[in-house]
This record gives C-alpha cells, structure tokens and sequence, in this order.
C-alpha cells in the first residue's frame, strides 16, 4: 500500500477519534454546589461555578430563587437489553436562594428515573365493590 493511502487513513482515522470525543457540556452539579459557601458567596460566584440558571425567580424584597438541573444519561444506559446493568439515568436540582448579593440557601438533590415510579400503581387505591 503507497505511503500516501496510509497517510489519509491514519488522518481520517484521527478525524473520526476526535469527533467521538465532542459532546455537550456535563453539569456535575453535586460537586459545583459544594463550592458554594452559604453567607459569603455572591451571585459572581454562583455565576462561575454554575453558570446560568435554568429558572429564576423573584420572590420579592429583593431575593431570588435560582434552579438548577442536570440529567445524567449516556448511550450505555440507554443500550437495549444491557442498559439496564449500568444504572438507570439520574435527576439532579440546585435550588439557592440570593438576597441582596448574598447566597442564604443552597439546597442539592438527586433521584433516578424510576424513583417516584410508585405513584403510577393506583391498584392498592381501587376500591372493592360490594
């Protein structure tokens, strides 16, 4: 095979690596709320660490109620009869409370897909006619 062939494989093989390696960004939001330190972090902070929020909130007097979410999936979950041994996929929220410039609250918390799946089974509420 001439130079040149191995040449253009070994590029497209390259291109092709790297193009697998491109996503979307990841929140980790577990990790980045610990960062913020309730009473002393400002919005700037909260900025840096987090980002955008997904929703805001005016709760008035000058105080905010920033959310933020992040689903955690990936295709091996996802994959048909083996995904399931990897995990289901995860929820996770970051509600903070601002007044003023001033973080008052930092709450975190996570669940997986099937977590509240038990509100769907109504069969124990059936009532037995007579």
């Amino acid at each position: 095979m001439p130079a040149i062939f191995r040449h253009i494989i070994c590029v497209l093989f390259a291109v092709t690596a790297l193009a697998g390696c491109y996503g979307k960004p990841v929140r980790h939001l577990a990790s980045d709320a610990a960062l913020i330190k309730v009473g002393e972090s400002n919005r700037n902070d909260v900025l840096t660490y987090l980002g955008e929020p997904d929703e805001q909130i005016v709760l008035g007097g000058g105080a905010e109620k920033w959310v933020y979410r992040e689903y955690e999936d990936n295709i091996v979950k996802k994959a048909p009869l083996v995904g399931k041994y990897f995990g289901k996929p995860d929820y996770g929220t970051v509600t903070l409370k601002i007044e003023g410039n001033v973080v008052t609250e930092c709450t975190y918390g996570s669940w997986e897909s099937d977590s509240r799946d038990w509100e769907d089974d109504f069969d124990w509420q059936e009532e037995k006619g007579d």
